[in-house]
């Protein structure tokens, strides 16, 4: 009996060292929009982002993600792994950025206000995120307006984000999308709807423009 027991405590030590075994949960993620959609499952544990403690970092993700735009064929195309978190530092006027704040550098085809440049942060915010830019107040949604970056295999990279929640629109948080390598970006959607979202498809194009007044590309460039 005192080997089993012995095992036991051993078995019951070893999984002490691995507290993301006891917290780690999924979340499935669908998005349809103008030639772009995607069937995702984010994978999470309990760590978090330095500065928000209420934002789990994303562990792994599966799926798919399908682009028909600019002659694209991605049909169905794996998703994974994500892009590493590499930290950089936001503009200094950008206080509310998150610690795992990440940039990807892409030579050409983002919109100018980019810089050249797509944000990701790899971060899951279970009650919808806070305002994450001090010059864009729009929030919400199970990613923030700097998402996360995945493979997708050919060299080509996709960055999904929230766009935040439109407010008096009716639509809940409009996404983004766009797909990329550090050469070229190949495609960059600015409204896609999570799958289902009531009325969602007919208000779209109204989300968008309210989403312009804000100034998307500019501030996710930051």
């Amino acid at each position: 009996m005192s080997g089993k027991k012995n095992l036991f405590l051993a078995a019951l030590a070893f999984s002490a060292l691995l507290p993301w075994q006891a917290h780690a949960g999924t979340y499935d993620f669908s998005f349809a929009g103008s030639g772009v959609s995607g069937a995702l499952t984010f994978t999470y544990g309990s760590a978090t982002d330095a500065k928000y403690p209420q934002a789990l970092e994303v562990t792994g993700i599966s799926g798919t993600f399908s682009d028909s735009n600019n002659g694209l064929n991605i049909v169905n195309a794996t998703a994974g792994p994500l892009v590493p978190v590499t930290h950089d530092t936001p503009e200094a006027t950008n206080l509310l950025a998150p610690d795992d704040f990440s940039r990807f550098a892409v030579a050409t085809g983002l919109p100018p206000d980019n810089g050249g440049f797509l944000t990701y942060d790899n971060l899951f915010w279970p009650n919808g995120s806070p305002p994450t830019a001090s010059d864009y107040p729009l929030h919400g949604g199970a990613l923030d307006i700097y998402g996360l970056m995945f493979s997708i295999g050919d060299g080509k990279y996709v960055d999904l984000w929230s766009n935040g929640d439109i407010s008096g629109s009716g639509i809940g948080p409009i996404y983004g999308a766009a797909v990329a390598n550090h050469d070229q970006a190949f495609d960059y959607v600015g409204a896609v709807a999570a799958v289902p979202e009531p009325g969602t498809f007919a208000m779209l194009g109204s989300g968008l423009m309210l989403v312009g007044l804000y100034g998307v590309r500019r501030r996710r460039a930051k």
